[in-house]
């Protein structure tokens, strides 16, 4: 993936906004709807060159297996891919799918059996980052500013989540996270992926040590009525 240097130290205070680039905005925008998690991810066009795996995805943790499952298929129905079956693991139930526009999507819970009627409630996000040297990006997120909330060696990090973002920005290894959707690791390219972080002061563009780039979060725009 292509990489960048940072030309302003300015603190982010934590992740705000997470910004898919697609080819077709409106056709984006009908399969988040249906899927339901339109309210997780903005959207901009681009034809940014990617081949492979971009590098990241974005977690969905729910309340039991059936959940899952509605997800999955509404997904599914919605035009997404199958990556993996939704089936137990030694972890809970889990599937993967990828959206029309090639972003990785995992729903999961730690449940192994249901404990209610099915939802479409999301009881979390996550966005994954797949990095090569975790515990050298965690430092580099660190020194500007964003918290640390959660850090198993060189192998997970997860930041505190700030003011009112709806996502968790975590690391892990890019390896590791490939073999765990069930894609092949290697990529070229854009990620297709923008992180709008909040501030308190204005700050340049910047990308991390794995070429992920971030600027400063916008406001939502109205929805039209």
């Amino acid at each position: 993936m292509v990489m960048a240097t940072t030309t302003s130290t300015t603190a982010v205070t934590s992740l705000a906004s997470v910004t898919l680039e697609v080819a077709d905005p409106e056709a984006a925008r009908r399969f988040y709807s249906a899927f339901g998690v339109d309210a997780y991810v903005r959207l901009r066009a681009s034809e940014a060159h990617s081949t492979g795996f971009r590098g990241f995805t974005l977690a969905l943790t729910v309340s039991g297996p059936t959940t899952v499952d509605g997800l999955v298929g509404a997904a599914v129905d919605a035009g997404a891919t199958v990556l993996k079956p939704a089936a137990t693991s030694l972890w809970g139930y889990s599937g993967v799918v990828r959206a029309p526009d090639g972003t990785i999507w995992k729903i999961a819970t730690s449940a192994k059996k249901d404990t209610g009627p099915a939802t479409r409630e999301i009881d979390a996000v996550v966005l994954l980052l797949g990095v090569e040297d975790v515990k050298a990006t965690k430092q580099f997120y660190a020194g500007r500013g964003l918290a640390v909330a959660k850090s198993v060696g060189g192998k997970y990090v997860e930041f505190a989540p700030g003011g009112s973002s709806t996502v968790t920005l975590a690391l892990y290894k890019r390896r590791a996270l490939a073999k765990d959707l069930g894609v092949p690791v290697d990529g070229t390219g854009s990620h297709r992926i923008v992180l709008g972080g909040a501030a308190a002061d204005a700050f340049d563009a910047f990308a991390d040590p794995d070429g992920f780039a971030w600027e400063a979060a916008a406001p939502l725009a109205p929805t039209p009525s």
